[in-house]
């Protein structure tokens, strides 16, 4: 059974859920309490535990929660009739804007550290947050090779490396505390970089 069908909705669902963002963001996964999440959200612990009978659980739903409000943002704001630079910078911009969001960071930082003991917090946060991206990238990507702007055979593949290129340089030195905010131009020049690097290999 997946995570998400041991989770009841409710009442009190999305208050529950914001109680325990901010607590997770303030003390990580393992430093979370049931009583402190319960105590920030405004309700019992039976309250809580009717809701997300497991601590991770409810990580689970607040990770895939935020990667959805991304993914939903992003969608609004892009235009798919558009060409690829366009389309494809959109799309980079909002993928470098939560990876390097404290929410963000975060967010893999703990899926990271709790991998060994709960390997599902990873494997879930995946399926329901960065899959969503990829699906979402994919289908732009067929659109624009049946109108003749992309010339792709493996579009999970170049899904997969548009992402890779997008995070060059700046995620690796965020991964080992080498910097921890880049400037506007620094993104850029990633982004630039990583739309002639991809449109030299698959434009038309």
């Amino acid at each position: 059974m997946s995570a998400q069908a041991l989770v009841r909705k409710g009442r009190k669902f999305d208050q529950v859920l914001a109680g325990a963002r901010e607590v997770f963001l303030r003390d990580g996964f393992e430093g979370a309490s049931v009583d402190d999440i319960a105590r920030e959200a405004g309700v019992s612990k039976a309250t809580l535990y009717s809701y997300f009978p497991d601590k991770r659980l409810l990580f689970i739903e607040v990770a895939t929660a935020q990667c959805k409000r991304q993914a939903d943002e992003a969608m609004m704001t892009m235009d798919l009739s558009q060409p690829p630079r366009v389309v494809l910078r959109q799309a980079a911009k909002t993928f470098l804007g939560f990876i390097f969001s404290g929410m963000g960071q975060r967010i893999f930082r703990i899926c990271v550290a709790e991998s060994d003991r709960f390997p599902e917090l990873g494997c879930e946060f995946y399926k329901s947050g960065p899959m969503t991206m990829r699906k979402a990238l994919v289908d732009y990507l067929n659109a624009a090779r049946d109108r003749g702007e992309l010339r792709i055979d493996d579009m999970d593949l170049a899904a997969d490396q548009f992402a890779e290129l997008c995070k060059a340089d700046l995620w690796p030195r965020l991964l080992f505390g080498v910097q921890q905010d880049f400037s506007e131009a620094e993104i850029e020049r990633i982004v630039d970089g990583a739309l002639d690097t991809f449109m030299a290999r698959f434009g038309t």
